[in-house]
């Protein structure tokens, strides 16, 4: 019984019924792993389109694998078509891009006739995905931020911000040290962790106070790899 539910559902021929039964199956299983990305991804926000691209994306490959076969010529031209898209955007969060091989994967395996597989396969890595989101495995207790500060060109500093940073943060490391106004002024980017249940107007006022007034900004979100210029 297993060996005929693991068996493929091609055929040498394609047949509709077998076609529309591989795409249908290819869709329901990007749902799947759709709502299981918006549940998983909610507190930390989620694109709507890319939550539709992950009910397509199946599909699709399924798609292009029943046309392609194991024609040669075919693969080719495919390869050919696809190497004329070139994609302008930025580089997206790593568990974003770990979703679209999943239903890439997915995909794959419904275009071959592996349905089954296919679906298993989905059900294994969303399990895995809802216990390591439940659990917050691998997530920081604090967030790191990003703090752009500018000051006029005749103040230091190397320790300007020192005895406040102190006070408030638990870490803090300075990034990038750059100059604008054709030199007038002096923009200096940390990475820190603010301590817990601080108030962080008082924090920036207290910067202000220090900096002149002049423009200062906290980034809550920032990539621990990438320092956003």
């Amino acid at each position: 019984m297993s060996k005929i539910l693991f068996a493929s559902a091609l055929t040498d021929t394609l047949s509709v019924g077998s076609t529309l039964k591989i795409i249908f199956t290819s869709l329901i299983m990007g749902l799947f792993i759709s709502i299981v990305y918006i549940k998983t991804q909610g507190k930390d926000g989620y694109s709507p389109g890319f939550t539709i691209t992950l009910i397509m994306l199946p599909a699709i490959i399924a798609i292009i694998i029943l046309l392609v076969g194991n024609n040669i010529a075919r693969a080719f031209s495919l390869a050919g078509a696809f190497s004329l898209i070139r994609f302008r955007s930025a580089p997206g969060d790593p568990i974003d891009i770990s979703y679209v091989f999943f239903t890439l994967a997915v995909g794959l395996a419904c275009g071959m006739g592996y349905i089954a597989y296919g679906v298993l396969f989905a059900i294994i890595l969303c399990i895995v995905m809802v216990i390591l989101s439940t659990t917050k495995y691998a997530k920081p207790k604090t967030r790191n931020m990003q703090l752009k500060i500018t000051i006029p060109e005749d103040l230091d500093y190397q320790d300007c911000f020192d005895d406040i940073l102190l006070q408030y943060t638990q870490s803090y490391k300075v990034q990038r040290v750059k100059t604008c106004d054709f030199g007038a002024l002096f923009e200096i980017v940390y990475t820190l962790c603010l301590k817990e249940d601080i108030n962080q107007k008082e924090f920036i006022d207290k910067l202000r106070c220090r900096n002149g007034n002049l423009s200062i900004v906290l980034n809550t979100e920032i990539n621990n790899e990438k320092v956003y210029s």
